[in-house]
């Protein structure tokens, strides 16, 4: 069985998220950007054993509880696209730790317990945004938000590649729970129905 948590970062408003397998009682720990300390107090009460941190891009404000959960937890492996970990601005991608840095890209996954999570390419609010898929969930990054989209013009932003992006997103088949980087929960049916952002890439990429 799947657990799903969210615990939101009071000052940037970015959502770090606990994905859980309730049977095993492993965890990943999506875009933790806050206090590693409200982060490990939810990874304990939980009853849960972090085995990997899953980033959606590698801007600071969903990075900056990486450190602190390896100090609680040595070796877990950090899971990046290459495009946001190699050559980019350090101030707003932050260096992560090399020995247990790793890199995915579309169609790779990752288990977490007895749960798979899908890796899609979305990028357009960095060169390695990514969307991550596990079941009927989105983890959609700064990618989709609830009735709006991830800002383009900070270094590697590109407003056409967004729309590309928001567009497969659209495409999919079937209907998601949608768990964004920042604002909150959405499904991706209403999204379709109401987001400008994604209705406009729709239209134009039909």
């Amino acid at each position: 069985m799947l657990r799903l948590e969210r615990w939101t970062e009071p000052l940037a408003e970015s959502n770090c998220y606990l994905l859980g397998d309730e049977t095993s009682k492993a965890c990943a720990m999506i875009d933790p950007g806050g206090d590693p300390d409200d982060i490990l107090s939810m990874i304990r009460e939980a009853g849960f054993a972090l085995k990997a941190i899953l980033l959606t891009h590698g801007h600071y404000d969903h990075t900056g509880g990486v450190a602190g959960l390896e100090a609680a937890f040595p070796g877990t492996p950090v899971y990046l696209h290459r495009a946001d970990a190699e050559g980019v601005n350090p101030t707003m991608f932050p260096p992560l730790p090399r020995e247990v840095l790793r890199f995915y890209d579309e169609g790779d996954t990752v288990a977490v317990g007895g749960l798979t999570v899908e890796v899609l390419h979305t990028p357009g609010h960095s060169k390695g945004s990514v969307v991550l898929k596990t079941g009927d969930i989105l983890f959609t990054g700064d990618t989709l938000f609830r009735g709006s989209c991830g800002r383009t013009d900070l270094p590697g932003g590109s407003y056409q590649e967004i729309m590309t992006s928001l567009a497969r997103l659209g495409r999919l088949a079937g209907d998601y729970r949608v768990c964004p980087g920042h604002e909150g929960l959405s499904t991706l049916d209403a999204e379709r129905r109401s987001n400008y952002y994604l209705m406009e890439a729709l239209a134009e990429q039909p």
